[in-house]
């Protein structure tokens, strides 16, 4: 293709379709308007990778031009049409750099919705944010398709962790609750949402939080969890 490689250099191939971006796109704008949120930001690093990452980012317009132009609107028609001001009941779609994301939900996390990422960056963005809220352990994780959904915590299985009673149950419960939000049961989950808030703010809380807070105190798994159950009520 033309491009200078030194002979020692390890080469990998990205494939980025147009398929599977159309597809997650159109998934995020959907939840979006399902659930009354404000924007839908594209992250790419385009700049650089412009015909896979960059790609990601130009189709993702695309479908949001073409599917959704009744319910979007994006950061250059919000500047020259709308002074700035986004028009009630339509969604802001925009993209940003990934490296210059990694800073906004850090210093900025209020401005953005829906994040919209490409697997790579996708995985070490949302461990960011993660950390954003105590760590992985309060971390949901959903995987969903067409027809089917599973939801499991983002941090995976810790086999060092088994039968000792003592990491946070959160990620798994909070998953749960994203269960039951795509089931349509919102209310169970707005319970479970609001009873693990409640929990935290009496700062009774398992030992990954609890080294992060003052004057708390530290409780194993299950009572943790019988905590939650019992702020349900």
């Amino acid at each position: 293709m033309g491009a200078k490689i030194r002979p020692d250099s390890g080469v990998g191939i990205k494939p980025i379709s147009i398929t599977a971006t159309k597809q997650i796109v159109r998934k995020a704008i959907n939840y979006a308007i399902q659930n009354h949120r404000s924007s839908v930001t594209l992250v790419h690093k385009g700049n650089i990778m412009k015909f896979t990452e960059g790609a990601f980012r130009d189709w993702g317009y695309q479908v949001a031009r073409e599917e959704f132009a009744r319910y979007v609107v994006t950061e250059d028609e919000l500047h020259s049409q709308y002074e700035g001001k986004l028009p009630p009941g339509k969604i802001l779609v925009n993209d940003r750099i990934a490296d210059s994301m990694f800073q906004q939900v850090l210093l900025r996390p209020d401005e953005y919705s829906v994040i919209t990422l490409p697997n790579l960056n996708g995985d070490y963005l949302s461990d960011a944010c993660a950390a954003q809220i105590g760590g992985l352990g309060m971390a949901p994780g959903a995987n969903i398709g067409d027809y089917t959904a599973l939801f499991e915590a983002t941090h995976g299985t810790a086999p060092k962790y088994a039968g000792k009673d003592m990491v946070n149950p959160g990620s798994l419960i909070l998953s749960g609750a994203m269960m039951l939000e795509y089931l349509g049961w919102k209310r169970a989950a707005r319970k479970i949402h609001q009873a693990v808030q409640r929990t935290i703010q009496q700062k009774f809380v398992t030992y990954d939080l609890h080294r992060q807070m003052k004057n708390a105190t530290k409780v194993g798994t299950s009572e943790y969890a019988d905590r939650i159950v019992a702020n349900m009520s």
